[in-house]
Parts: C-alpha cells; structure tokens; sequence
C-alpha cells in the first residue's frame, strides 16, 4: 500500500529570524514600510532616503554572538536615524562647497542623527557604540600616532557625538581624537559647545556647523556673512547658487554621503575606508556603480578641455619638497604584515585570477611566437656552430664556424606600470589592479620584458605637513602643490618577480590610499624610465579619475593639477622616446593621452592591460625623437630617509 509523503520542506537558516527582526526594526525607526532591506558580505550602504531608498547590510554570521549583533543593528540604526532625521534638501543647501569643509560637515551631520536616536533610545546608543567601535578598530585608529593619518573629519564627528549624546569617545578611536583635540579645543572649543542646543533643529545646527568650520580655517568670513544675510530666502537658495555647486551637494547627498558602513560619513569618509578590516583590509567597498557616481560629480567641476592659452599657464610648482618621499613598499610595512596582506590579496581574487592568466597566458604565446630564434651564420666569433663541423671533417683546413642568436625587438624592453593609489581606487578597482599588475609581471618576465610596478599616492589627507608648514608661513597666495607626495616602488624593473610579489600586497594596507596628483607622478615614472638602458620603453598609466588633491585645489585654480597633467602627457607623446599609453577605470582618460583605453568595470581590466600591451609588441617601435625633455616645472619627490637608502635607479 503506497502512501503521499509531503516532499521535505527546506528549512531556513538560523540567521533568517534575526535578520527578519532588524529589517523591520530598521524599516519602524526609519517610518518607511517600504524600504528596502539587504543583507550581503559586502561594504554597508545607504542609497537614497525617500522612495526607492536601499539599504545593505552586513552579513551576520551563522553563530552569531551579542557583540556581533550588536554590530548588524548598529549598521541598521544608524541607517534608520539617517532617513527619519536628516533633511537631504536643507543640507544640500547647507553644504559648504569646499571639499574640505564639506567632508566635515557630513560627517558632524551623521554624528548629529546617531546622537538624537543615542540619547532617546539605550539599546540605540548601546548598538551604535558597538558598530562605532568595530569601525575604528577594523581602521586600524588606535595604531595612529602621526597627525597626518589621522583623518580630521573624524576626529571632529567623534568630539560632537561626545558632546551632543554624552557617551565617551570609542577606545578604537581614542588616539585619533588625542591627536586633534589641542588644536581643535583651543581653536573652535565655544563653537563645539553651541552644537548642543539645536541638535533637533537641522538648519539651525548647519549654521552651527559654519562657525565651527569658520573657525578652523575651512570657511572664509564672507561665506559666514553670506549664510547670515541669506536665511530669509530659504528655498530660493539654490536657485541662485552656481550649477557645478549644486553639482557637488547632490552628489554629497545622493551619492558619497549615503554609502557608508553606518550610514556615517561622507565622500571623503569613504574613500579613507575607515570601515575596512584590518582581515579583509580592502574587501568590503562601495559597488562600481555608486563609486562612479563620484567619479561623475568630480568631473562635473572641472573644465572638460584644454585651450593652447591655458597649457601655457603659470609654471607648476610645489610649496614644499621637504616632506615628499619616494619609498620602497618593504619600507612602509612590517614583513610579518605584508605576507599577510597578500594572502588576503590572494584570496580575494582567486576566481579572477584564472581569467587573468588565461589572458596573460595569450600574451606570452603572442610574444613567445616573436621570439623565434634567428641566427647569424659563419661568424668569426660566438657559438661553434656543429651543423658546420662536417666540412672541417671533410678539410680540415676550412676555419671553424661560429653562429650568434639575433636579437628580438621586444627583449630589450621595458614596461613601467604605474598604479593610482587614491581612495576612489579603494575596494574592488585596486584589489583588480594588484592581481593584474602581478600576473602580468609574471608573464612579461618569462618572456625576457623586464616589468617595474609604481604607485602613487598622499602621505596625508588634506595637505599634511604642507598645508601645516604653508598655515604657519603666513598663508601666501598660489602656493601650488600643497600636499605632500608618496611616490611607492612595488617592483623596480631589475628585481625578479619573486622577490617583490608580496609587495603587492601593501595596496591593500588599511589608510594606504589617500590623494592622487597624477602629473608629478607620470613625470616620476618618465624620469625612472629615461634613466633605464633598455632600447624601448613603455609606460603604461592605470587611473580611475583626474588629479584630485583637495588642499591644492582650494588655494589654486581648479584646473590646477588638470593643466599640469596635460603639459607632462603632451611633453612624454611629443618630446620622449618613451611609449605612453593609460587605462581609465570608469573616467574617460581619452581626453588626456593619445593613446588610450576607458574601460567601465574594474574586472575588464587584465583584458585592457594585455590587449593594449600586445599591440604595442605587435608594433614596430616608433623611432626616438632627437630632441630629448628636459623639464623642471614638476618638481621631483625628495627621497625621505627610510630604514633603507632608495635609490633613483632601485
């Protein structure tokens, strides 16, 4: 006798309540039923906060301890407060247009909804200091020591937080704060006081926050004087503020703003990645969409062409060399911590990396199918040829013979790759971007192509020791460059592959990748290159956006670092020997090199990389001009003393 047995039900898993539990938490704090919530192993992020509103967050673990939960709620809660108590429209006519400024003001904004829900609710306060706490300890805060790793937005965000919800300060984040506190104290100490009485009032606590900044030098009197006469216009504001303006509040607000670990941070929160675990240090970043969308907004202030009138501008210069170094990567990490960077480096792209070296795989058939030999016949000298031998057999008074190998246009060659280390490359772009560069040193190697890998980057946000050194210098006008360089050495052409191949790992250092200022980067590398006795030579430039360095821009012309890349690219494709071409993640770099690719998605770029260089080998070498550069507008990086002496030639 047959019975009807009930096909087994699946059962869910045992993080299925609980993630129920926090999306609709999250969806009754935020007043929107209809928002909708993920859950995945990626960056946490806010999209939109009216209809259509995204939320993602953490992945709770399948034993999932208190501290743990805790983390996931945080991430919720702060989210909810972000939709229920912040205006989007009232701080995009708030916002200041410096960058500088600005990244402050969203971060002081963030601290402003997590205190309203810290101070109302104890369970809020006590899951947003567990969520704050992993933040800052997964971003490395309490090892910084040096002013100039420490982010001034945060330390500002976590001095108002103590301030308006009276809890302490995180143990994760206590030395950033230490570090700021002095200056910020006795410099805007009132203005910090006054944040307290309109916490609950957005427009009246933005005012607020231009003092404080105004007070830290990161707002002139007259824009002060400007928001004072204009309260009264209220909605007409925007009407009469310039489009680019408007430009940068929408992407402040829509964008950068909203995607972040907690809600909390702004554009340039998320490129320091504060968030990233020191064990998966680059990991869990911003999707390529929402950090093209920066990208868009950055570009949207800067002129999209060149005259003739403006590449004759004012000579490029630096405020200071003094605080520029040039570094190996083995200097600015501990051995112990770059083998494990690079297993974690490994392990990310384990899938990508067979698809890589299947592409690079193509490129060595393709460079292998050159260098079939060829050889020179009854030479004087060189190798005894043995096919030759039978005539001194047959008389022995025919002379010996000698054969030598021809060379091969591409073994004498060298290929400089040169990587952008800012923060918009962080997460998935410079994860994509250090397996590329290893696999196809890799290859190139075997083929007799020596490879040198550069990065280039800021040693601190916001202008360093520079902007520090230029503030008590009586602030001069144009000062130009006002940052200070990190010129980075991952490979240098004569190391083999296997010495360096950890080093690549140091791309994925938590508050590596900070500014980018392209021109004096892509002279560095030209420089290295001349100097090399390669007959030809290849510079290959990979980028995800324009020059950006926030403290040069707010002091000099917008176009300032722009013009200069321009007047570097247009001397190396006109006056140099040296082969030039560029890869654009998500940026279109056409506009600036001749020879050049733009690819939308990190993962296309190993097929970029290898196609771009076999056409180059597929080349016939253009022949190098007579005249050769000599430049001195763009002054080279002082090297910096370091645990090892580097060389111009290392």
């Amino acid at each position: 006798m047959s019975t009807n047995r009930k096909p087994p039900q699946k059962s869910e898993s045992p993080q299925e309540p609980f993630k129920r539990a926090v999306a609709s938490c999250l969806r009754a704090m935020a007043g929107s039923h209809d928002l909708e919530v993920s859950f995945a192993s990626e960056r946490p992020s806010l999209v939109g906060v009216g209809e259509g509103a995204k939320a993602r967050l953490p992945e709770p673990a399948r034993k999932l301890s208190p501290h743990e939960a805790a983390i996931v709620r945080g991430h919720a809660d702060s989210m909810a407060l972000r939709i229920a108590c912040h205006d989007a429209n009232v701080h995009k006519r708030l916002a200041p247009k410096g960058q500088e400024a600005r990244s402050i003001f969203d971060a002081v904004e963030q601290a402003r909804v997590e205190s309203i829900g810290a101070r109302r609710m104890e369970g809020v306060a006590s899951n947003l200091g567990a969520m704050l706490e992993d933040r800052y300890h997964r971003g490395a805060y309490a090892e910084v020591t040096d002013r100039a790793d420490a982010p001034l937005e945060d330390a500002v965000a976590m001095m108002v937080r103590e301030r308006l919800s009276g809890f302490k300060i995180p143990a994760a984040g206590q030395k950033i704060v230490d570090v700021w506190r002095p200056i910020i104290e006795s410099r805007a100490g009132r203005e910090l006081d006054q944040l307290t009485g309109s916490i609950e009032n957005q427009r009246a606590f933005g005012k607020a926050v231009h003092k404080l900044l105004a007070s830290l030098d990161m707002m002139d009197q007259e824009a002060l004087d400007h928001d004072d006469t204009g309260e009264e216009s209220g909605d007409e504001e925007p009407n009469d503020k310039p489009q680019e303006a408007e430009g940068e509040g929408e992407e402040s607000e829509s964008g950068s703003a909203m995607e972040m670990e907690s809600a909390e941070g702004s554009d340039d929160d998320l490129q320091e990645g504060e968030m990233d675990s020191a064990e998966a240090p680059a990991g869990d970043m911003p999707e390529d969409g929402e950090e093209g969308d920066a990208d868009e907004a950055s570009e949207a202030r800067r002129p999209p062409s060149m005259t003739a009138q403006d590449m004759r501008g004012a000579d490029y210069k630096a405020f200071t060399t003094k605080f520029d170094e040039m570094i190996l990567a083995e200097d600015l990490c501990e051995p112990e911590e770059l083998e494990r960077l690079r297993a974690y480096l490994d392990k990310q792209l384990q899938n990508m990396s067979s698809i890589v070296a299947r592409l690079a795989n193509r490129l060595q058939r393709r460079l292998m199918a050159q260098q079939n030999r060829a050889w020179e016949f009854d030479l004087e000298e060189g190798m005894l040829d043995p096919a030759r031998l039978s005539r001194i057999v047959i008389d022995p008074q025919q002379p010996l013979s000698f054969k030598r190998e021809k060379d091969t246009n591409f073994r004498d060659t060298v290929v400089t790759l040169v990587l952008d280390n800012s923060g918009s490359m962080r997460g998935r772009p410079i994860t994509v971007a250090a397996s590329c560069a290893d696999i196809l040193a890799r290859t190139l190697e075997r083929c007799g192509v020596k490879v040198e890998i550069l990065g280039f980057t800021t040693r601190a946000w916001k202008g360093g020791q520079s902007r520090e050194a230029w503030l008590q210098g009586g602030k001069p006008a144009n000062p130009g460059r006002l940052n200070d360089l990190r010129h980075i050495i991952y490979k240098s052409a004569d190391a083999p592959w296997r010495r360096a191949r950890r080093n690549l790992g140091l791309m994925m250092r938590e508050g590596l990748l900070k500014e980018n200022i392209d021109g004096e980067a892509l002279d560095w590398a030209h420089q290295r290159l001349l100097g090399r006795p390669e007959q030809r030579r290849i510079l290959m430039m990979i980028s995800d956006g324009a020059p950006v360095d926030d403290s040069t821009l707010s002091v000099n012309p917008g176009n300032y670092l722009e013009r200069h890349l321009r007047r570097v690219i247009e001397e190396i494709e006109t006056r140099s020997p040296v082969e030039l071409i560029a890869i654009g993640i998500g940026h279109d770099v056409t506009r600036y090199y001749r020879r050049a690719v733009t690819i939308v998605d990190a993962e296309e770029l190993g097929g970029a990389m290898t196609e771009k260089l076999a056409e180059l080998f597929d080349e016939t070498p253009a022949a190098a001009p007579t005249r050769q550069p000599r430049r001195a507008a763009a002054p080279a990086p002082a090297t910096r003393t370091t645990s090892k002496p580097v060389r111009a030639g290392a």
